[in-house]
């Protein structure tokens, strides 16, 4: 029984202590809590805000991954043209715009692929075009050569479609490439296939 007792005491103390604690807290105490609390609902909503955005996008992940796959496997095969430094070349469709400017900026589309066909790289999936530099050493030698032209190689025209076959010596060489933390998706002399759309050459260009 004294057990028994000792338990009816102790039991109501916790509750107590809370009565104590709501009665006692000050207006300014009351004002932080109901700070926390807002601050609390605002998270959610941010949460809920960030979800929206998410799931809004995914159509359109969705449709940048369809267009990837059209540009990497929908192109019929063409025979590869070689020239001496190596390079292969294609024009699936001959553009009718102005050549590729040398020293400009201008927009591409591409898929980049390993020999095994193996996508590792498309602007396509990202939704937007490339800007890039010809003939400032600002890429790899056979985006140089192979959209630039020379060599034996023909310049790209706006509205074009070529594939390119990169060896290693025009790639990234005997080194890995596209390194973070110590992965990396380039091994070392790899031979690289791109697909290149001519897009236009960019507006930004000084005249």
């Amino acid at each position: 029984m004294a057990a028994a007792t000792q338990l009816t005491i102790l039991a109501p103390k916790p509750r107590a202590a809370l009565q104590t604690f709501k009665a006692s807290a000050s207006p300014p105490a009351a004002a932080a809590a109901g700070g926390n609390f807002r601050k609390q609902i605002m998270s959610v909503a941010a949460g809920l805000l960030a979800a929206s955005a998410v799931a809004a996008a995914a159509p359109l992940e969705a449709n940048a991954t369809r267009m990837q796959y059209y540009a990497t496997v929908s192109d019929p095969p063409c025979e590869l043209n070689f020239v001496r430094s190596g390079l292969g070349y294609c024009d699936l469709i001959v553009g009718s715009g102005e050549p590729v400017p040398f020293a400009q900026l201008i927009n591409v589309h591409y898929t980049a692929r390993f020999a095994d066909g193996i996508v590792f790289d498309s602007t396509y999936k990202r939704g937007r075009s490339l800007t890039m530099r010809l003939g400032m050493g600002k890429v790899i030698k056979g985006l140089d050569q192979g959209i630039l032209g020379g060599g034996g190689v023909p310049p790209m025209q706006v509205g074009g479609k070529r594939k390119l076959q990169i060896p290693p010596n025009l790639a990234y060489g005997p080194e890995p490439a596209g390194c973070f933390s110590g992965d990396c998706n380039i091994p070392g002399n790899a031979t690289l296939v791109y697909d290149i759309k001519f897009v236009e050459v960019y507006s930004g260009n000084r005249k």
